[in-house]
């Protein structure tokens, strides 16, 4: 079974430390590919250090919305030009948290739109993280895409079935974690039904959110099979089914990485 680990960090605490130990129990575990995703704009070298280190390591570059107001000066265009390395084939994540609201939100709000202009102006997927802000998350969408059309993947979906829905009609790609397998999550099970297979991704968003049976340890890109065998059970369909569908809409969606033999 080949499995993508479409959204992981890396270069955090927890993983960075022994990053060869996770990349071997990763590929030990059938994992072919992983995607770091970059936070702070100010220290992409580190993402982009890793990627370059390993050859089954891919990366993006955005502002998490968290540290929206660190780096209020991030242009478009400094994302664009970013983006032009080989191994950067995402911009974000970049969004709306409401839920901690670690910075104010209309610098959220704001960093969210430049994150897609420059999704619009390269072509890349724009990697969506939206934590109790459904609607406004929505609407951004909504009136972003009447403007010009860009490539958005919601990533570990844990919002209400509305956002799946309206992000779908705009071409939206939605992403689940380990949060699927946690025994109060039949809402996130509920709406993976709902979604069609060609839409569905699969992440850890490693270091957090380690699926069952090791919730409560420090996540890492070989537990991302525990959420695909679960998402297979919820669209009852085998694991296999399953690896193959978020291995092809993986590469569909991220096309600027090289598409590797092993892809059905």
């Amino acid at each position: 079974m080949n499995v993508v680990d479409s959204h992981c960090h890396l270069d955090y605490p927890g993983l960075a430390e022994d990053l060869a130990g996770v990349i071997a129990r990763a590929e030990g575990a059938g994992v072919r590919l992983m995607l770091s995703i970059g936070t702070r704009v100010k220290k992409f070298d580190q993402v982009l250090a890793l990627a370059e280190q390993y050859e089954n390591v891919f990366c993006t570059v955005g502002t998490h919305p968290h540290n929206a107001a660190e780096e209020p000066d991030v242009t478009a265009d400094d994302l664009v030009r970013l983006a032009q390395h080989p191994k950067v084939v995402g911009i974000g994540e970049a969004g709306l948290d409401y839920h901690y609201d670690l910075s104010p939100r209309d610098s959220q709000a704001r960093s969210f739109r430049v994150h897609i202009e420059a999704a619009r102006r390269t072509g890349l997927p724009l990697v969506i993280h939206s934590r109790n802000a459904e609607a406004d998350t929505a609407a951004i969408l909504e009136e972003e895409m009447r403007k010009g059309a860009f490539k958005p993947l919601l990533h570990c979906f844990s919002s209400k079935a509305e956002l799946a829905r309206r992000g779908l009609k705009v071409g939206a790609y939605v992403s689940l974690s380990g949060i699927l397998t946690y025994k109060n999550a039949e809402d996130i099970r509920e709406t993976a039904r709902e979604v069609p297979m060609d839409r569905l991704l699969v992440e850890t968003d490693a270091p957090y959110l380690a699926p069952v049976p090791y919730r409560g340890k420090s996540n890492e890109p070989a537990f991302v099979v525990k959420t695909l065998e679960k998402l297979a059970e919820v669209k009852a369909v085998t694991a296999e089914e399953m690896a193959n569908a978020t291995s092809r809409n993986f590469f569909a969606l991220f096309d600027k990485v090289p598409k590797p033999g092993w892809v059905p």
